[in-house]
């Protein structure tokens, strides 16, 4: 009998598990940072994207968040009720919202910025600094690589 405590190398070397337990663990910082300014991560994706002002509309929005659009209607709808965003009709096409951050949420976004900046932080304390830019590098690579891509 093993006095190992978790759940083994098999187990913890493989990617689904590192990258599950990395991912509740930023899950849980973030929590613990944006707790106290009232929003979560996905709210402070939402404010991210509406700040780049990209999004033509909520449904895009929702297609770069991966959300469907009920998922980001219920996001907007919070964040509105928060006073950080406003909607109102585009001009020339009333089926469409434009979305904007209020001043409140422009000040909660950046106070959000800097709270999950500092929970990544905390995420790759044990990493040099190079190695963390070259960890981020490296998941952004696998992340947005095409499901076509051939090497």
């Amino acid at each position: 009998m093993s006095n190992e405590v978790g759940p083994g190398s098999a187990v913890s070397s493989r990617l689904g598990y590192l990258f599950k337990h990395a991912g509740m663990r930023l899950a849980q910082l973030n929590e613990e940072a944006l707790a106290p300014l009232g929003i979560d991560a996905r709210e402070l994706a939402v404010l991210l994207l509406i700040a780049d002002n990209e999004p033509a509309s909520q449904q895009q929005a929702a297609q770069r968040l991966g959300v469907d659009r009920t998922t980001m209607v219920a996001l907007l709808d919070a964040l509105e009720g928060k006073g950080l965003l406003s909607r109102r009709p585009q001009v020339g096409d009333r089926r469409r919202n434009v979305v904007e951050l209020t001043n409140a949420g422009q000040d909660t976004l950046r106070r959000a910025t800097r709270a999950s900046d500092d929970a990544e932080h905390a995420l790759l304390a044990s990493l040099t600094a190079l190695d963390a830019d070259r960890l981020r590098d490296l998941l952004k690579t696998v992340a947005t690589r095409s499901d076509n891509s051939e090497d």
